[in-house]
């Protein structure tokens, strides 16, 4: 007999997997604890030990902006921790900028540990370069506002090895001040930007954790699954060589090796080697280090902001430079010829400027699963000589091929690429075919720095050694997945209907129960996924070998169903995608939830849930599906039910 399918999601607050000391996903395992969650409930804030890194700080790194308040700040500053000093200063010019009352200076704080703790085999970075932005506590928004949408921030891996470092007696420290004058404070207020104060009595209990964190180093290090602390520099050569596209006979047990063969790539580019891949500590990182390259090298001008994005793309692109147009829907290619053929236009004869500095696009779109007319803009792009650049994080290039048309590729090497939920990485690829090439490859090595931690790296090399064998294993669950959801579908009822030729009333499953009194209602309204959403673009992108991907959205016929549906899901339910487990969310609520309204004119419906599909057995996550959908069947019936009931009751009454 088969054991029956539980749900396993995850504690509210909890590290998603459970125990999981560096994760990037928290459960929210109800609706209603989503919702709380975006409201700034204590109910859900006060048990939350972490979250994503970008919203949530993580508890070393605000133990280590503790340590820098107290030993550098002023009364009322708070202190925010950037690996470098560049990264320091454009959070200190982007507080000011958002505030012209606010001030802010930058402390640069060098950590050594003394000689005699220096361990090679251990540190593969002995000291720490850290720099410190101080500023009023009133600006807090804004200073995290730029931690979230740049990504620039030390990892979580960084902040444990510093406060290693300042627990041994002794450490060598130096600090360079740079004040600016004061001057008067707002006070704003954000729920993304939570960050709780430590006692004591945490930190005792976050020191036993860290230790713990350093004996599971110790396990993986010692059984072979962790390259060596001291093999970061190897670890960020193969990760740049495996995005590149360029590795042979890569086995999922064993690191890179210098003698292992190479080829031409696999991303439908010529002469692209590893020395095009630059790596960062985030996705946003490199769109936002993509979007300064630009701005440096093509000029100050708005970019295209093309279909509805990832909210922090969209951000970046109006908070930095002159700003961008927004073509939300990703259906306004007339509309966007237009503002090419006006911007050039009011050009002066002869320039050979272009309209735009870029379109940014996404392949395939978050959440909406839309795939972008590469080759439409390819065209647009030559004509009028701006930059493409793509974020392929959910497409990934081992199902959709859309370096041939990008001038830059960025994609989040923490979600599928990783798959564990235990690191952060971005990457960003130069397309050495491309029309700026000569002029991007100089410049960005001119100022790029690479502050991606080297254990951090570590961790995302072991994970995506069999990133390739993951994709198509996930890429068939998902199908399937879908397959189940879609034929459930008020859409697919309609289509059936539709060629059939029969009348269907839209509220039931089949044209036979339509005419039963025990008719389920249908529940699920429309399933997001490449299957069926701009198919042919997608399959024109799509590589040999290559699927629809892991992540799908679904909408519903009502709100009681959205929530019942998630409620019950029996997968685990936080924030992120691309994981090994599934993973689900009810994405506008978390990345909307104070412009609702704003949203729907772009067709994105407040209660689609979002769901990543993982590695699990084919008939659990057909279970869980299963389940979902009675429980929001019988979610719905309820609601008819009450209102049925006080329908009578108002008709008695009025008789």
């Amino acid at each position: 007999m088969a054991a029956p399918i539980v749900n396993i999601a995850s504690p509210l607050g909890s590290p998603v997997p459970t125990m999981l000391p560096h994760a990037v996903s928290v459960s929210l395992p109800t609706w209603q604890d989503n919702v709380d969650y975006e409201e700034g409930s204590p109910r859900v804030l006060n048990v939350m030990k972490t979250g994503y890194p970008r919203f949530f700080i993580h508890k070393a790194i605000q133990q280590l902006a503790a340590i820098c308040e107290q030993k550098f700040g002023a009364p009322h500053e708070k202190a925010m921790v950037f690996p470098s000093e560049t990264f320091a200063k454009a959070c200190r010019d982007f507080i000011t900028r958002m505030d012209t009352s606010a001030s802010a200076r930058i402390v640069q704080f060098f950590i050594c540990p003394r000689d005699a703790d220096r361990k090679p085999s251990t540190y593969s970075v002995p000291s720490c370069d850290l720099h410190i932005v101080l500023f009023n506590e009133a600006h807090w928004s804004h200073a995290k506002a730029f931690w979230q949408h740049t990504g620039s921030g030390i990892s979580s891996r960084q902040g444990e090895y510093c406060l290693r470092l300042l627990e041994k007696k002794g450490p060598t420290t130096e600090k360079v001040q740079s004040d600016i004058a004061s001057k008067s404070p707002i006070r704003c207020k954000n729920r993304h930007y939570y960050s709780r104060s430590i006692s004591s009595a945490q930190m005792a209990d976050d020191l036993a954790e860290r230790l713990n964190a350093e004996e599971t180093a110790y396990l993986e290090e010692r059984y072979g699954r962790n390259m060596p602390a001291v093999a970061a520099k190897e670890a960020k050569e193969t990760l740049r060589k495996r995005i590149a596209g360029v590795l042979v006979g890569e086995k999922s047990n064993c690191c890179f090796k210098r003698d292992q063969p190479l080829s031409s790539s696999i991303r439908g580019v010529s002469n692209i080697t590893e020395d095009d891949v630059f790596l960062f500590p985030g996705g946003m990182c490199a769109i936002w280090h993509a979007h300064q390259l630009l701005l440096r090298t093509l000029g100050n001008r708005k970019s295209v902001c093309w279909g509805f994005p990832y909210v922090d793309t969209l951000k970046i692109l109006q908070k930095w430079g002159p700003g961008c147009y927004f073509f939300g829907k990703g259906s306004e290619f007339d509309e966007l010829e237009t503002l090419l053929e006006e911007l050039q236009s009011q050009s002066p004869p002869g320039s050979n400027e272009p309209p735009i500095l870029a379109l940014f696009c996404e392949c395939t779109s978050n959440p909406l699963l839309q795939t972008p007319d590469l080759q439409r803009f390819r065209a647009l792009a030559d004509k009028y000589g701006f930059a493409i650049v793509v974020d392929e994080t959910i497409g990934n290039y081992t199902n959709v091929e859309v370096l041939p048309y990008s001038d830059i590729v960025c994609s989040s090497l923490t979600k599928v690429f990783s798959g564990e939920t235990n690191v952060m990485g971005g990457g960003l690829v130069l397309n050495p075919q491309g029309k700026h090439y000569k002029k991007l490859r100089p410049e960005l090595v001119s100022f790029y720095e690479d502050v991606y931690w080297d254990e951090d790296a570590i961790f995302l090399e072991r994970n995506s050694r069999d990133f390739t064998t993951r994709v198509y294993a996930i890429n068939q669950n998902a199908e399937a997945v879908c397959d189940l959801l879609h034929s459930r579908s008020l859409e697919a009822i309609e289509e059936k209907t539709t060629t059939n030729g029969s009348y269907l009333n839209g509220n039931t499953a089949t044209d036979d129960a339509s005419k039963s009194s025990l008719s389920r209602p249908t529940v699920v309204k429309k399933i997001y996924y490449p299957k069926w959403i701009t198919t042919s673009l997608y399959n024109s992108l799509k590589t040999p070998k290559g699927g629809y991907g892991g992540l799908f959205s679904v909408t519903f016929t009502t709100p009681i169903a959205a929530k019942a549906f998630f409620d019950a899901l029996g997968c685990e339910k936080g924030p992120s995608l691309g994981t090994n487990f599934t993973l689900a969310c009810p994405f506008v609520i978390l990345a909307h939830y104070t412009e609702l309204d704003w949203v729907q004119q772009f067709n994105i419906d407040p209660y689609l849930v979002r769901v990543s599909v993982g590695l699990e057995k084919r008939e659990v996550l057909l279970k869980w599906i299963e389940d979902a959908v009675l429980a929001a069947e019988n979610a719905v019936l309820a609601a008819q039910k009450v209102e049925n009931g006080k329908t009578i009751h108002d008709t008695m009454t009025c008789a």
